[in-house]
């Protein structure tokens, strides 16, 4: 059950911004082995002006930072395998793959509240963590 903020700096038409969701939230489900339901995604716009950037980018409208909260435990392999993939899919909307920045956090089950007040090692997830 992450959560996943995708920043921007422009905006996008409605249809993109939802592409760009689904195309996120996709690829975290994927890697993850997580059921459908398990969506907790947000997108921010922010001006530009507000939003900086590292220098070396060619078109830094395209920026997008996607910040991932989740349960430790996930390889190193199935890491690797969410970057390379969430990379393609925003290819495919038009950003370019290193405008891109995934800042992945972990932390231990215990330190989530889930379900009306129970720490989340205490409920089955109902799905694996350890992919």
């Amino acid at each position: 059950m992450p959560t996943i903020q995708i920043e921007v700096r422009q905006q996008y038409p409605q249809a993109v911004e939802e592409q760009l969701l689904n195309s996120v939230f996709h690829c975290v489900k994927t890697a993850f082995q997580l059921p459908e339901y398990d969506r907790n995604i947000r997108l921010v716009v922010h001006e530009a002006h507000r939003f900086q950037y590292m220098s070396h980018l060619a078109q830094p409208e395209y920026f997008t930072l996607i910040s991932i909260d989740c349960f430790a435990g996930r390889s190193l392999e199935t890491k690797r395998n969410l970057y390379q993939q969430m990379v393609k899919s925003l290819g495919e909307i038009g950003i370019p793959a290193d405008h891109i920045l995934i800042h992945l956090r972990e932390s231990a089950l215990e330190n989530w509240e889930i379900r009306g007040g129970q720490a989340a090692c205490d409920v089955d997830l109902g799905f694996k963590v350890d992919v």
